[in-house]
């Protein structure tokens, strides 16, 4: 499986790409919210995986600073989840004492 972390900022998105075992398959990138940087992020997803039920991409629920990026990334057909930022990091916190 090949996981995609997309954080949503307003004047960027900054992505991260690993693998099951949580091995980076790039270092971490930025992209600019435009069709070029969704391109760009398409191009790398495809030099891991061409296989669609093999890839999961999680991005914010930043409200209007998403919509573009998802809307790309359904239309290219990956399997996308919009995630609470407070459920992730009360879920990190849980994880420690």
């Amino acid at each position: 499986m090949i996981y995609i972390g997309i954080d949503v900022v307003k004047d960027k998105h900054d992505c991260f790409i690993s693998d099951s075992d949580g091995n980076a398959l790039f270092k971490a990138f930025t992209i600019t919210i435009n069709r070029d940087g969704f391109d760009e992020l398409y191009r790398k997803i495809l030099t891991v995986s061409d296989d669609l039920y093999n890839i999961k991409v999680g991005l914010e629920a930043t409200g209007h600073y998403s919509y573009n990026l998802l809307g790309f990334l359904f239309s290219k057909g990956f399997p996308t989840y919009v995630i609470n930022p407070l459920h992730t990091n009360l879920y990190r916190k849980s994880l420690s004492l």
